[in-house]
């Protein structure tokens, strides 16, 4: 399962709907159909997401990779709540904190683990991939994972506050924060699109 330039798309689905629970509920079953759909609908959010904490395209590939694998041996034990998303969301945070922390008990250095050959080369792809790098760049660890989830993922605030564990109005704060630093980095570019 590749997700070539999709990864920054912004769109959460290939056909503009999101995840549902009966979708996790098939892949329970074990109907590969359904994780091919979910793959779809999701591999561009989980992999800018993955990608705001580790803040590395190939690390972040792996994680999306590893999480659709623990997708499939977890979702039997799913419990239907309406939010697939977020539930997608948290596997891939837990995947991306563990390598960072296997990581630091390796006393590696960030750099040394995850070395890429050319990152420069990967972020002039295309020209989401030079938004991308601006947004890394410019935001706070914390900003940027809540522009990703919200903008990205297109998970509210209050699921994104809930996902990070941080109250409902610091997640606005901090989003509105990034849109300003992003928006006097680009120029003032409308990114309320």
């Amino acid at each position: 399962m590749r997700n070539d330039d999709k990864h920054v798309s912004g769109v959460c689905a290939a056909d503009g709907q999101p995840p549902d629970d009966a979708l996790i509920l098939r892949i329970a079953r074990g109907d590969t159909a359904a994780l091919e759909t979910l793959y779809r609908q999701t591999s561009a959010s989980i992999y800018g997401f993955a990608l705001s904490i580790l803040r590395d395209p190939t690390a972040a590939e792996d994680v999306m990779q590893d999480t659709f694998v623990s997708v499939m041996q977890s979702a039997p034990g799913y419990q239907p709540s309406g939010k697939p998303m977020a539930w997608l969301l948290t596997i891939a945070r837990n995947l991306a904190l563990m390598r960072l922390r296997k990581a630091e008990n390796k006393n590696l250095s960030f750099d040394e683990l995850f070395h890429v050959e050319d990152t420069h080369d990967a972020y002039q792809v295309t020209e989401n991939h030079m938004v991308l790098e601006k947004v890394l760049h410019t935001l706070t660890d914390s900003e940027r994972q809540i522009v990703m989830l919200h903008a990205l993922s297109g998970l509210k605030h209050r699921e994104v506050a809930d996902l990070l564990g941080i109250p409902q109005a610091t997640a606005i704060s901090r989003y509105n924060r990034a849109l300003g630093k992003l928006r006097n980095s680009m120029g003032g570019d409308d990114l309320d699109r």
